[in-house]
């Protein structure tokens, strides 16, 4: 505020002075936050990578390692966060849509910079010990952390479209995306979406877009899927894969909600022992990656990748197995998203459909089962079409897309009435508003 005092004397005489100089302000702040978020996720993106590899060296070294190394980073990543940063833990979308329900928890730990580092740094130990977590989730945390911090920097008031514009561009930079990312901005973050949200959320979108454009090159996140399907195809395949995902989906999410928020005697017993969770989530996790020969570790996007882009088959198991795996490494409280894992689950599931219809392209048909099976999850049916369009250049199977995806999400909403994202946003913001301190309101220009 100094500097602002000693010119304004200066300038007072013009009109529209304070209005023109906090518009610089707050577009310096969307401008120089939407940089860095393109910057961290093009890192995060490396470290991820880099812990995937890593794993899979030492795994080939030492093949029955991970019944103890990895039960023992699960475990040390859970009570690190239990005890740490219990905001972090998860996939990072439930929080930023409870600071956007509730603009003071934007300024508590819930969405601070320290727990976003940490965050990304759990992440990446949870794909070091081969845990079967995604990026994209804890991007969009990070990225709206991002956003926060600039934003108190530059002094500038923070509104609701800021988080949607830091998480949307966390999702672009994430999957290289910026049609998906627009489209989870109006799905999933915006409760009310307005026009002056939408030109926030596309300026942060592009600017994210660029940077990870200018470093990473441009590139498609699956590889190019040319296959389409006949519209006789289409009219079986479709409603089986939406009725298949959504019933599959569904039931993943009613898991998560039961664990998380069931006031179950149960569930409440289960709550209240994180770290034997955590350790009996990282045996079933490092069984099944033994089990299968590696295909359950990490994100699963090298064998979703050969089955989008090359057709190559894989374990009729793998779908099952990497249900599982996703579902344990989710149930144990770690950091890390269910984006990538979904879709891989997806894209083994699909495999297995692709079976009762050996006359279609496999490829075709894989892509419709991770579509089923990711908008059964998620309920975000327009951001799971556009992902995957985006995400394989497939746009001759867009009709068949939103056909798969409307039947998923209808389904998936009998299975489970509430949106997953939705749900879990609901503890946070509770867990938030009982620990945030008076003084956070100080902080807040």
């Amino acid at each position: 505020m100094g500097i602002r005092n000693r010119i304004k004397p200066l300038f007072e005489a013009v009109p529209g002075f304070d209005a023109s100089l906090d518009l610089m302000r707050r577009r310096a702040a969307t401008g120089i936050g939407a940089i860095s978020l393109g910057l961290v996720a093009i890192v995060f993106a490396w470290m991820g990578d880099k812990a995937q590899l890593i794993f899979a060296q030492f795994e080939a070294q030492n093949r029955f390692a991970p019944l103890i190394l990895t039960p023992a980073i699960f475990v040390a990543v859970v009570w690190i966060t239990k005890t740490t940063v219990p905001e972090a833990r998860g996939s990072g979308i439930p929080q930023v849509m409870a600071a956007g329900k509730n603009l003071n928890l934007a300024y508590t730990k819930l969405l601070s910079l320290p727990t976003a580092i940490t965050k990304l740094l759990l992440t990446a130990a949870m794909l070091l010990a081969g845990g079967s977590v995604g990026r994209e989730g804890p991007t969009v945390q990070i990225a709206a952390s991002i956003m926060i911090t600039c934003h108190r920097i530059f002094r500038v008031p923070m509104t609701a479209g800021v988080l949607i514009a830091g998480g949307a561009a966390g999702v672009a930079a994430a999957f290289n995306t910026p049609l998906a990312g627009v489209a989870f901005a109006i799905e999933e973050l915006a409760a009310a979406f307005e026009q002056r949200v939408a030109v926030l959320v596309m300026g942060a979108v592009v600017v994210s877009g660029l940077v990870s454009l200018g470093i990473a090159g441009d590139y498609v996140y699956f590889g190019v899927m040319r296959q389409t399907l006949h519209l006789k195809s289409v009219i079986v395949v479709a409603p089986v894969a939406g009725i298949f995902g959504g019933v599959l989906g569904g039931l993943f999410s009613r898991t998560l909600l039961a664990f998380a928020r069931s006031p179950h005697h149960w569930f409440k017993s289960i709550r209240e022992r994180p770290v034997v969770v955590a350790f009996v989530c990282g045996v079933v996790v490092a069984m099944l990656g033994l089990v299968t020969g590696g295909l359950t570790w990490g994100t699963g996007y090298e064998v979703t990748r050969g089955m989008v882009k090359g057709g190559e088959s894989t374990s009729a198991w793998f779908g099952p197995a990497k249900f599982i795996a996703t579902a344990a490494t989710a149930l144990s409280g770690a950091p890390g998203g269910i984006f990538a894992p979904s879709l891989s689950v997806g894209a083994g599931f699909g495999q297995l459909l692709s079976y009762c219809f050996p006359d279609d392209p496999m490829p075709a048909v894989v892509l419709l089962g991770m579509t089923g099976y990711f908008v059964g999850v998620v309920r975000a049916p327009l951001t799971a079409v556009i992902i995957l369009m985006e995400t394989t250049a497939s746009r001759g199977m867009i009709l068949p897309l939103f056909a798969t995806a409307i039947i998923a999400d209808a389904v998936s909403k009998l299975v489970c009435r509430e949106k997953l994202y939705h749900g879990l946003s609901q503890g946070f913001a509770s867990s938030a508003e009982k620990t945030a301190q008076p003084s956070d309101a100080a902080t807040k220009g």
